[in-house]
């Protein structure tokens, strides 16, 4: 039997940006709206699933390794806006969003004028969460241990 770990680490990069969409779309379907830096998360996903399909198709194998690795840094990458995400919804830093800013304090009709010029949906506010993890959070959980788990595979050579 003859054990590859590109094979796993393909699996990988197809399955877990292809999962984490699903879920994010699924939060949808149940009453969650995705702030603007949640859509960040996704576009490096959405990228991580078409390189990673390209790799079913190529033949030759280091090409194929450089399509699975280029997936891997693209979850890695998604993962790194999910912590920053993350940081900004627990306050260990300031976002750089309209998305992140609270209202101005004074003239009631300017706090109008400054509400109706943001977005409703908050992304320094986690609209849910588990044992104290935001979704940001649980993206960057998964997608940075799934970027290593593609890189410690792919590295593997095959063996008999």
């Amino acid at each position: 039997m003859r054990r590859d770990g590109l094979r796993t680490a393909r699996w990988i990069a197809l399955l877990l940006p292809a999962a984490l969409l699903a879920g994010a779309w699924g939060s949808q379907l149940f009453g969650l709206v995705p702030c603007e830096m949640c859509h960040w998360q996704r576009w490096p996903h959405y990228a991580a699933v078409i390189v990673a399909a390209l790799s079913f198709v190529v033949r030759p194998r280091v090409v194929r390794t450089l399509f699975v690795l280029f997936a891997g840094v693209l979850i890695a990458v998604s993962g790194g806006i999910g912590v920053f995400h993350a940081g900004v919804e627990y306050h260990w830093w300031q976002g750089i969003t309209a998305c992140t800013t609270s209202l101005a304090h004074g003239d009631p009709m300017d706090i109008l004028k400054e509400a109706l010029g943001k977005p409703l949906i908050r992304c320094d506010v986690p609209q849910w969460s588990l044992f104290g993890i935001s979704l940001a959070g649980f993206n960057a959980i998964l997608s940075l241990g799934g970027a290593v788990a593609i890189f410690i595979l792919a590295a593997r050579r095959p063996r008999r």
